[in-house]
């Protein structure tokens, strides 16, 4: 048979939708704090196919207006549903309350992504005791997290401080710089830089999530993910659109990472790329081989596809690198030999009117939250 042949009965090839769900595996987004209720929300409208959504928090008000199939308020009889004050060790103090009910809600998960915002007080402090319960379970655990912006210096050292015992319990850390938007969109309403990080966290786990899950040109097993994420370390997150040229996103993605970060020594890459059908294994290639060029030679690169005709000749790629080094964090095998001890550390009196109601200020209405990642 000719060649030419070949190609023509695989253009009218038309692969099986079905899917069994036997072999599925369970994944779980928790959402920490209010920052990961936030994405969550986001999460949600996005209607991610494959994965549970749960919402944790401190806050009954904020937890309240949270769109997740599970929710859980921790350490009621602490803070009195009235949040942490901006305290970690109370967030971690409220989520210890809880460990018998958050064990029971992560139970049998095999991978368990963790979005938060680091810096405040039940994200930073809650999401390292979720990560060990899940990991204790026998769990994959990525944390996606973000840490505040510069300026913002005692919540900059709490958020070290969080992700390091993050790090240290999960399997993989993706960590997000709030900074890096000002210098990319410093002139972006401030709605709307609220949900970038949201829209963000939420295309790659969606994109993650239902690769793995849903019928895709090239799969992501569970596997694979298992692969590149278990013992990754600190991570970086890249994510890039552009119509039509593989080039242009590639382009994209490196030129804006969201962590500062020197990415060529990664030693491990998960790609995943969202095209229409018109998408050709020669693009495929640019697109990954652009990517990972500047990686490290043994790096172990996964990567997978899915066919959107919703995307009209747009590719949209995103990647988590594993193993990478930022100078503003640490290095996979540091400690935080740099790092402000926290103002509050565990054994310390945390202040009485913590807990007590504050008024809620006029412009943001009865029980609002800011919205988006960065909080």
């Amino acid at each position: 048979m000719k060649m030419e042949s070949l190609v023509e009965n695989a253009r009218k090839f038309e692969r099986c939708s079905k899917y069994d769900e036997f072999g599925k595996p369970k994944i779980l987004v928790v959402g920490v704090g209010g920052a990961g209720n936030n994405s969550i929300n986001r999460l949600q409208e996005m209607s991610v196919k494959g994965a549970t959504t749960i919402a944790i928090n401190t806050d009954q008000v904020h937890l309240s207006i949270t769109n997740a199939a599970k929710k859980i308020l921790i350490g009621k009889s602490l803070t009195k549903g009235l949040g942490a004050g901006g305290y970690p060790v109370v967030g971690e103090q409220c989520a210890e309350i809880a460990r018998d009910v958050l064990k029971e809600n992560l139970k049998g998960a095999d991978l368990v992504f963790i979005l938060g915002g680091m810096g405040g007080g039940t994200g930073t402090g809650a999401s390292p005791v979720v990560a060990e319960i899940a990991k204790k379970e026998g769990a994959i655990v990525v944390g996606i997290v973000s840490i505040p912006f510069a300026v913002e210096r005692r919540r900059n050292a709490q958020a070290l401080e969080g992700i390091d015992k993050l790090r240290r319990r999960a399997d993989s850390v993706v960590v997000l710089e709030n900074d890096r938007l000002l210098k990319f969109a410093p002139r972006l309403p401030l709605l709307q830089a609220f949900s970038v990080m949201d829209q963000l966290v939420s295309e790659v786990v969606k994109g993650i999530t239902e690769t793995i899950t849903q019928p895709s040109l090239v799969n992501l097993d569970y596997a694979d993910v298992k692969t590149i994420m278990t013992n990754g370390g600190l991570s970086m997150m890249l994510y890039g659109e552009a119509d039509a040229d593989p080039d242009t996103v590639v382009k994209n993605m490196l030129n804006y990472p969201l962590l500062d970060v020197d990415y060529k020594g990664a030693n491990g890459a998960l790609v995943h790329i969202t095209a229409g059908p018109e998408f050709s294994l020669a693009d495929m290639n640019r697109v990954t081989e652009g990517i990972t060029k500047e990686l490290d030679p043994n790096a172990n690169v996964i990567w997978g596809a899915r066919v959107d005709e919703s995307c009209n000749g747009r590719i949209k790629v995103m990647s988590i690198m594993t193993g990478v080094h930022s100078p503003n964090i640490f290095s996979p095998d540091s400690v935080l030999d740099n790092v402000a001890p926290s103002t509050h550390p565990a054994g310390q009196q945390i202040p009485s009117d913590v807990f007590a109601p504050h008024p809620t200020p006029a412009f943001m209405g009865f029980g609002a939250k800011p919205k988006g990642f960065l909080r």
